[in-house]
């Protein structure tokens, strides 16, 4: 008598409420969007050397709001996303979930993608420390990003962020 009631008060059947649930959940953005994986990435190199620069959080905000890539992220997501590789990194094996967590919602297609936007956050303050340099070689084995690639990406992101030695 309780479940007949319930179904005439909302109008709905169990079955009409499965059907429901199931389209809702099927609606809900992924854990991780590709665009997160892109920003966890970037957020890692700058926080790989435990000194974020504002010029590292300039030029991860720059992506997020230029590129065509970002186009339909939702910025609100980028404090969550930050956030998460900041927990990641305190833990032990927090690289390694990191990795795997980008394996799994990364379509290949873009690994050199954020390898080269890591390159520039990486290069963006005109320094690249040892820490930096080890997740870059870390990230080229994780990605499988071909060694020709990746020295092709580096000179290029070399080549954005020189400057003039008076």
């Amino acid at each position: 008598m309780l479940t007949i009631a319930t179904n005439q008060i909302g109008q709905y059947s169990e079955f009409e409420l499965f059907q429901r649930r199931h389209i809702m959940s099927s609606e809900v953005t992924p854990i991780l969007t590709a665009q997160d994986c892109l920003v966890a990435m970037m957020m890692a190199i700058a926080i790989s050397d435990s000194n974020i620069r504002t010029a590292e959080l300039v030029k991860i905000q720059s992506a997020v709001n230029n590129l065509p890539i970002f186009a339909e992220y939702d910025i609100d997501r980028l404090n969550i996303i930050s956030q998460t590789v900041f927990d990641l990194f305190e833990q032990e094996d927090g690289l390694d979930a990191l990795f795997g967590l980008v394996r799994d919602h990364l379509p290949s297609e873009l690994n050199e993608t954020v390898y080269a936007l890591c390159c520039d956050v990486a290069a963006a303050d005109g320094l690249i420390f040892e820490p930096e340099l080890r997740l870059l070689e870390e990230m080229r084995y994780e990605l499988n990003i071909d060694r020709l690639h990746a020295a092709a990406i580096e000179r290029g992101s070399k080549a954005r962020h020189m400057i003039i030695n008076k």
